[in-house]
């Protein structure tokens, strides 16, 4: 009797071990098989909303609960609003209780509500869907009869169905990325091409016209005048179409450059020279001092800023505006200035102003190709230099000014 009580006891506790573990064998192939299942249907998702619909679903069949998912609306703006993307059975917005504790799994990326340890008196239970130590979205569970969604046997089967799709909505991430490069990459390429085309096609005829009307003598006075606006008319078309190449240059890092040093005070002589017809009735003031030591620049670059800077203080600082063009010590570099007389620029707009065919509403910057500021600013860092803008401290107007570093000053030799 004691050996079979004995042999009964170890074939149960046997038979005990052997029951568990083909249990747990069974409880881990039916977890690796939904990973495996759940993985495989995330392959074919391309978009957000796919992924959103695709965890809600599978999420409900494999647990039996209701799920819904909640997310910043549009994606990226920091969970700035968030709504319901997709929902088994579908149903609108949470109410406030609920509402509040996926704002909290949203901002804290951490579980709450029934089960947790925060929000416990929700009904859902969200847990959110991380991408890095960020949450991207926030999926809630729960019961028809209310009760705790999921147990602590399936919790570890969520977090890895959730780990999935976090990374599923990394690669959706990257490729939204990769595909809003690619259409800017298009678009740059496309507008280089027409910049380029529309730039050369027009030199051609137009340096024609400009040697036909410098070539004309007029007979009487009302010719004269005539002949002026049509010669000014022509060579402000010539600086536009100069811009065009110069920009198709600067995008395609086709700019040469050639530094040598530079007299500022003959650079400004030589810009004002030839703008003399476009400045017309402007008052002009020159601030440069001949002791300035020369600065190295690249000639040619540096009178392409200059004509661009003052021409835009011409242009938007009033018929009869004073032009002043200025050059100052700065710390251990230089500060060449051109201000104006204009209504000056709208708080905040003092760096996107020197964006392509940027031309600001309420503000000195409008009218033109929108290409000066933006000419001027590669042009300057393709010297090892800045450019800056801002509103006169003294008097109504604005400032651009070109901010040369120590690297580029060369002393004059007092001996020579």
């Amino acid at each position: 009797m004691v050996i079979l009580i004995g042999v009964a006891v170890v074939s149960s506790q046997l038979g005990a071990q052997v029951r568990s573990k083909a249990r747990l064998a069974q409880a881990n192939a039916d977890r690796n098989g939904a990973l495996a299942g759940f993985a495989r249907v995330l392959m074919g998702v391309n978009r957000r909303e796919e992924l959103w619909d695709v965890l809600s679903q599978e999420i409900a069949r494999l647990f039996d609960v209701r799920t819904i998912v909640v997310a910043p609306d549009p994606p990226g703006e920091g969970g700035r609003h968030l709504v319901v993307k997709a929902a088994i059975p579908a149903r609108g917005d949470l109410d406030l209780i609920d509402g509040v504790a996926a704002r909290w799994a949203f901002d804290t990326a951490r579980p709450t509500g029934p089960g947790s340890d925060s929000m416990a008196v929700s009904e859902w239970h969200f847990h959110p869907v991380r991408g890095g130590n960020v949450a991207h979205a926030v999926l809630g569970v729960a019961r028809e009869d209310a009760g705790t969604p999921l147990g602590p046997t399936q919790l570890p089967l969520l977090a890895s169905l959730l780990d999935q799709a976090g990374l599923a909505l990394a690669r959706i991430t990257v490729e939204e990325e990769m595909l809003a490069l690619g259409k800017i990459q298009e678009r740059d390429r496309l507008r280089a091409a027409l910049l380029s085309s529309i730039g050369h096609d027009l030199r051609t005829p137009l340096t024609t016209v400009l040697g036909m009307l410098r070539a004309i003598r007029p007979e009487t006075p009302v010719q004269q005048s005539q002949l002026d606006m049509a010669r000014g008319e022509a060579e402000r078309l010539d600086r536009f179409v100069a811009n065009l190449i110069d920009m198709v240059r600067i995008e395609t890092g086709g700019l040469d450059r050639a530094l040598e040093p530079v007299d500022l005070s003959e650079a400004v002589t030589a810009a004002l020279d030839d703008l003399r017809r476009v400045l017309g009735g402007h008052r002009i003031a020159v601030e440069v001092s001949r002791d300035l030591p020369l600065v190295l620049a690249d000639p040619v670059l540096l009178h392409h800023c200059l004509i661009n800077l003052i021409d835009n203080a011409a242009k938007h600082g009033g018929s009869r505006g004073k032009v002043v063009v200025r050059a100052r010590a700065a710390g251990e570099g230089l500060a060449l200035s051109v201000l104006d007389e204009g209504p000056g620029i709208r708080p905040g707009e003092e760096q996107r102003v020197f964006g392509m065919f940027t031309r600001l509403e309420g503000s000195d910057r409008r009218g033109g190709t929108g290409l000066g500021l933006a000419i001027v600013k590669g042009f300057a860092q393709a010297m090892g230099m800045e450019v800056a803008a801002a509103n006169r401290l003294e008097g109504q107007g604005a400032v651009f000014t070109l901010l040369i570093p120590p690297g580029n000053l060369r002393q004059v030799d007092s001996a020579a």
